[in-house]
């Protein structure tokens, strides 16, 4: 699967941080030699991400508990199918349950609506990207989750990618100079430029724009914009942005649009349903 965060091992420390703060006052309930063992299951189909996240919480709460995986990452489950079976010391397998699945939960979210979505335009030459409509602190991990069910990652902050906004254009003129001066600051960046019309459209290409953003076209429009870009000298990539839905996304992607950003991708996520059902071996 994809590359993993550099990141991951500190979010997984900041996660066990803010959950764990002083100490883990109900875990120090259960004897320190209690062992204990379990699964995990979904309650719902979904594809799954976040095996890494899991098996860091467990590494840095004790690297005796031991993790088996039945699943990978990018892999479709059904509901009652078991993703991980646990077994080590009691207390660190309960202190690290909350830490595991909200990471397991949220990232199989992300890659199953990711999935959804990329399913929906199979086979149209588009790709669908995801957006910065992030959580904060888990870009990174969102991000992952996007490629593992089967969508690409836009730029991945401020600092990857040259984007011209609306206002980006209004201080600087023009579209052609803002790309211009983005050109000279940003040389070896990709310049991309949103579009609200046509009109704006032909200024980008002329501007020679390496990504033009397409905000709210009709499907009329975004028709007529493929055609107009295969026309010109220098086509760009095209991306479609704004009420997309996953009713809509594979007329937009049959327009011929190369791209679709979808925010809904890691914004309008819901956790999947997950339970650890744990033994307690006898003392």
């Amino acid at each position: 699967m994809s590359d993993l965060p550099k990141d991951l091992t500190l979010q997984v420390q900041t996660a066990l941080q803010e959950d764990i703060g002083t100490g883990d006052v109900t875990a120090d309930l259960v004897p320190a030699h209690q062992r204990a063992r379990g699964r995990v299951i979904t309650r719902e189909d979904a594809v799954v991400c976040g095996t890494a996240w899991v098996d860091e919480t467990y590494r840095q709460l004790d690297s005796t508990v031991r993790v088996t995986w039945r699943v990978a990452d990018g892999e479709r489950v059904s509901a009652g199918q078991v993703l991980f079976e646990i077994e080590g010391p009691a207390r660190p397998i309960l202190t690290g349950e909350r830490t595991a699945l909200n990471f397991l939960q949220l990232l199989s979210a992300t890659a199953t609506e990711a999935r959804r979505y990329a399913d929906a335009v199979a086979g149209t030459g588009c790709t669908i990207l995801d957006t910065r409509k992030t959580l904060p602190g888990l870009r990174t991990a969102q991000k992952y989750a996007v490629r593992c069910g089967g969508a690409g990652n836009h730029r991945m902050g401020l600092f990857d990618m040259v984007l011209i906004k609306e206002n980006h254009i209004a201080t600087a003129g023009s579209i052609a100079a803002a790309i211009a001066t983005a050109r000279r600051t940003w040389p070896d960046l990709k310049v991309e430029v949103e579009v609200e019309s046509l009109e704006e459209l032909d200024q980008a290409l002329a501007a020679q724009a390496d990504i033009i953003m397409l905000d709210d076209f009709s499907h009329a429009d975004m028709r007529e914009a493929v055609a107009r870009n295969c026309a010109s000298p220098r086509p760009a990539k095209l991306e479609a942005s704004g009420s997309v839905s996953l009713a809509k996304v594979r007329e937009i992607a049959e327009t011929g649009v190369d791209y679709i950003s979808v925010g809904a991708l890691t914004k309008h996520v819901r956790a999947i349903d997950l339970s650890m059902r744990l033994e307690f071996a006898a003392q």
